[in-house]
């Protein structure tokens, strides 16, 4: 009885899954009017396959036929099409209560019993829990595959940037394709050093970039996490303090920022991000750009030359005895804060005037460097970065 009462809607099936799509249209207009001609011709004809397939196998005209591969199949076209998947879900659920409906009003005309109607009823809400669980699970499996394809994209395409490629026009034409970065936007570069942690220090810096309108691509090079931000029509430095203030609240070691002008740009802004970083003591947590330590930067990236600096002006003093050194540094570094002034940097020191400009002499005579000359006092400071480094 509940088969001959399935079996008398065979011939409306596909009128039940036209009404079934109308539906699901009203329900979500704006997404369907914006999605491409051939999701709105698949949804029609993929209704009409479930609602036949349906019809007919709780009719028992097809013994044997397993509608999972149907359900399957339309899970991983969903994902692949870009459906919501509670889209997907609510579709099967609307599907059946309007299939539902349509057996409801042929109770009466084949004088249906209620008894009938309940078995049919709990028949196609089962079957509704089968249909979820295998079309989401289909769905979600290739919604992974494809997010796992997208990010091995994005990390080609942003491990070619840092190599430099910014500037192939086919290269950048594909950047911008896929990514939707123009040729000549302006960037930010960040770099995280995972300083042999297993995680890097950013937790999570696309989500608390997206708070200040900030959209951000990231990937793991070598020893570093790194991401490109686009800064988009807005001021650089205002850009750069948002970004900054995003990434501190997220930050627990050293990171580094530079910005490129271009795409062409983003190769070199890679490398002075990474010597950014290392001008940053490892244990610190910080945030550091570039523009705002140039000095160190340089000699973070000439290692050589900063300890041919370090010897040729600070190395006889660092061969006195430890506490004449440390007074004497302590002493240079006042100085050169204060322009060489010996009254300030005494105040500084807390100490008289005379003692400063005794040490001063020390520091001439040991370096044959003048404190008063701007060429030895610039190599002096240059010098103390590198110490500090």
């Amino acid at each position: 009885m509940v088969e001959r009462a399935w079996a008398s809607l065979v011939s409306q099936a596909d009128a039940i899954a036209d009404d079934i799509t109308l539906t699901l249209i009203a329900i979500q207009p704006q997404w369907y009017e914006n999605a491409d001609q051939s999701i709105r011709a698949d949804l029609r004809s993929s209704t009409r396959e479930h609602v036949r397939r349906g019809i007919r196998a709780m009719a028992g005209l097809t013994p044997g036929a397993n509608p999972v591969d149907l359900w399957r199949e339309t899970g991983r076209r969903r994902a692949r099409q870009g459906v919501p998947l509670e889209y997907c879900l609510n579709a099967y659920t609307v599907g059946t209560r309007m299939l539902w409906e349509s057996m409801v009003h042929q109770q009466e005309a084949l004088g249906i019993d209620d008894r009938v109607m309940v078995l049919a009823g709990r028949q196609v809400w089962t079957d509704l829990d089968v249909q979820n669980s295998v079309m989401s699970s289909a769905y979600r499996k290739e919604a992974a595959l494809l997010q796992r394809r997208d990010l091995q994209l994005q990390g080609r395409l942003l491990d070619g940037l840092a190599e430099g490629r910014g500037g192939d026009p086919a290269f950048a034409a594909e950047v911008q394709e896929i990514l939707g970065i123009a040729a000549d936007s302006q960037m930010a570069c960040v770099i995280a050093a995972f300083d042999g942690n297993r995680d890097s220090p950013l937790r999570n810096p696309d989500d608390r970039l997206e708070r200040c309108d900030l959209l951000s691509f990231w990937h793991v090079r070598g020893d570093h996490h790194f991401g490109l931000v686009p800064l988009g029509s807005r001021p650089v430095a205002e850009a750069v303090t948002d970004l900054v203030e995003q990434l501190a609240c997220c930050n627990s070691g050293r990171v580094g920022i530079a910005i490129a002008d271009d795409l062409s740009g983003f190769g070199t802004a890679f490398q002075l991000a990474t010597h950014t970083v290392e001008t940053i003591p490892r244990g610190r947590t910080d945030i550091a750009v570039v523009d705002d330590r140039l000095p160190q930067v340089l000699l973070t990236a000439s290692p050589a030359v900063s300890s041919l600096l370090v010897r040729r002006t600070l190395g006889p003093i660092l061969a006195q005895p430890a506490h004449q050194s440390d007074v004497l540094l302590a002493t240079l570094r006042a100085l050169i804060v204060h322009g060489g002034s010996p009254t300030h940097a005494a105040e500084d020191l807390i100490c008289h005037r005379n003692t400063v400009i005794y040490r001063i002499k020390q520091i001439q005579d040991l370096t044959g460097r003048s404190i008063s000359d701007p060429g030895d006092r610039l190599l002096l400071a240059l010098a103390l970065m590198a110490l500090e480094k």
